[in-house]
């Protein structure tokens, strides 16, 4: 089956469900869709969508990614139109006597999208300890089975990404249940 053939199912499966049940069956079938694969992929593809922004006008730069929140902003943009579901700033429970905020999140794709702008160097060495105090977090929340950590490093000052990756990459089993976290590094 051609993927324009499982679109055309999917498309019809939703009309049909969409005419049944409401809007919300229709935005069930479609986030259904959404796969965590899907949404590495995109994200892959940040500093394409970046450069095509900041050389498409003579004017300067249209997105200066100067801070976290900047960075999340790009990040919404990018996925929002075809992640029904995502959602920003979401807080989780409380864990240890504090609340974290996940930058995003899809129930549908039981997917956690975390965001991280290295300010400096220092914040660069201790980038593998944030992510794992993230993990810890995380690994409790009923809707996160793929936990993806994009961090956006415009100084180079993550001292060895390969090491970073390989102690972040990996799926993890958490009182029988999985969580597999991905890593994407820009630029």
């Amino acid at each position: 089956m051609t993927e324009t053939d499982s679109a055309a199912r999917l498309a019809d499966a939703a009309s049909r469900l969409g005419q049944k049940y409401g809007r919300n069956s229709l935005a069930a079938v479609e986030s259904d869709s959404v796969r965590v694969g899907r949404i590495v992929k995109a994200l892959d593809e940040f500093m394409e969508c970046v450069r095509y922004l900041n050389t498409r006008r003579s004017t300067g730069a249209i997105l200066n990614l100067d801070s976290e929140a900047a960075v999340q902003d790009a990040i919404y943009l990018m996925l929002r139109p075809w992640i029904l579901d995502l959602v920003p700033e979401n807080p989780t429970d409380k864990v240890a006597g504090r609340y974290t905020i996940k930058d995003f999140l899809s129930k549908a794709a039981r997917t956690v999208v975390e965001a991280k702008y290295i300010r400096d160097v220092n914040h660069g060495k201790n980038i593998s300890k944030e992510l794992h105090d993230d993990i810890e977090t995380y690994r409790h929340h009923p809707s996160c089975r793929y936990l993806i950590f994009f961090i956006y490093d415009p100084n180079a000052v993550i001292p060895d990404r390969a090491a970073l990756e390989r102690q972040i990459v990996v799926e993890r089993v958490y009182d029988g249940v999985p969580l597999t976290c991905y890593l994407i590094l820009k630029p």
